[in-house]
């Protein structure tokens, strides 16, 4: 089944005309930032028949995991009328459509895991140059953390970073 996309202002009007929006980005990203109205259904935990009843419009940051899952989207709604937000909350922010922003909660850990990993690279790439070579090896061992995340879809930083303190209040 081909899912349809709606551009920002087309699914505005649907929902107000009654359109569920849902929002499948991990519930730290939609703890920081979130339209008005969308219900949190993260995509790992969608399954068949798990949306609400009527016209649902489904969302992510920039529309590429909306996209990419377009499939598992439909088999969630058992109405069977569902839509894409056509470039996710950007899509919509960029419309100058409102959004909820609450600085007050975390970054997303992706967001945390790409500032720590790029500064520890940074950082060994510094100390290689600036005070001995043997720093060389702490951009290697991130970069070999980020390979086997990649390769895996399991990151060591992101397990970390969520137990961490400032983190708790999102999850």
């Amino acid at each position: 089944m081909t899912i349809k996309s709606m551009t920002p202002a087309q699914a505005q009007a649907a929902i107000k005309a009654g359109a569920s929006l849902i929002d499948i980005r991990d519930p730290d990203e939609h703890a920081r930032e979130k339209i008005a109205g969308a219900v949190n259904l993260p995509l790992a935990h969608l399954q068949a028949g798990a949306a609400p009843d009527g016209p649902v419009i489904f969302h992510c940051r920039s529309g590429m995991r909306t996209r990419a899952n377009a499939d598992t989207l439909a088999q969630a709604v058992a109405s069977g009328e569902c839509y894409l937000l056509e470039g996710g909350i950007d899509a919509w922010r960029k419309s100058g459509l409102p959004t909820r922003v609450d600085r007050r909660q975390p970054l997303e850990i992706m967001r945390q895991v790409q500032l720590g990993a790029g500064g520890l690279v940074l950082l060994g790439v510094l100390l290689g140059f600036l005070v001995s070579p043997a720093f060389f090896g702490l951009s290697a061992f991130v970069g070999a953390g980020l390979m086997m995340a990649g390769a895996t879809g399991w990151c060591g930083t992101a397990t970390l970073l969520r137990r961490m303190p400032w983190n708790r209040a999102a999850a």
